[in-house]
């Protein structure tokens, strides 16, 4: 079995690599040209030794522990306004559910009044009803009244020289002792005679007429 020359191995750092004879000329031809030579970033710095390494380290760490320290102060100042806005906040809900049940208390007493409001006013309305009826009522006896008194007006002016006379003879005579005598005496006189009953009835309602 022929054996092959390998084209490619592994280095002492585990990157896969040409040969290192064909390597250095293949290094030596990318010089010669641009389009696929990339200079690697600070190609020609030494690198870092172990005591900058552990400077770094070293002012990282400071760094970090400053941080930490500002990162600490600020959370703990940040704990004391928080728990001042939760105190504040305690009192304002506090405040808040005093006046929620002012302004509770203030509306019930709103309602209870309106209800109140309403049923006087439906009262009041009733009444006025009642009220305007009866007025109505008084309205149609004064209009009755006034007709009856200019009715009795009249029939006090038909009658009243009936009365002067009436007066007259009570005053002459000796035989009447008033008016009321002398009125009973003739409707006894009347009822006496014939049709005497129709008589005494209209002289009795002309009687209850002048003297009502």
């Amino acid at each position: 079995m022929p054996r092959h020359r390998p084209t490619k191995k592994v280095d002492v750092l585990g990157n896969l690599d040409l040969r290192p004879e064909e390597a250095v000329g293949d290094y030596l031809c990318s010089k010669q040209q641009e389009k696929f030579f990339v200079i690697p970033p600070n190609s020609d710095s030494a690198g870092d030794s172990i005591e900058l390494i552990f400077v770094n380290n070293v002012r990282e760490h400071d760094a970090m522990i400053q941080l930490q320290a500002e990162m600490l102060a600020n959370a703990k100042r940040q704990t004391k306004v928080n728990s001042t806005r939760v105190r504040n906040m305690y009192k304002m809900q506090e405040r808040l559910r005093k006046r929620f049940i002012e302004v509770n208390s203030f509306i019930k007493d709103c309602v209870d009044k309106k209800q109140a409001a309403e049923k006087i006013t439906s009262e009041e309305k009733i009444y006025h009803r009642e009220l305007g009826e009866g007025i109505e009522s008084f309205t149609r006896s004064i209009g009755e009244l006034k007709a009856f008194r200019e009715a009795l007006k009249a029939t006090v002016q038909e009658f009243q020289p009936y009365e002067k006379v009436l007066d007259e003879v009570v005053k002459s005579s000796l035989m009447f002792e008033s008016q009321q005598d002398c009125i009973d005496r003739c409707d006894a006189l009347k009822s006496a005679g014939p049709g005497g009953d129709q008589s005494v009835g209209s002289t009795e309602a002309r009687r209850n007429r002048g003297y009502a």
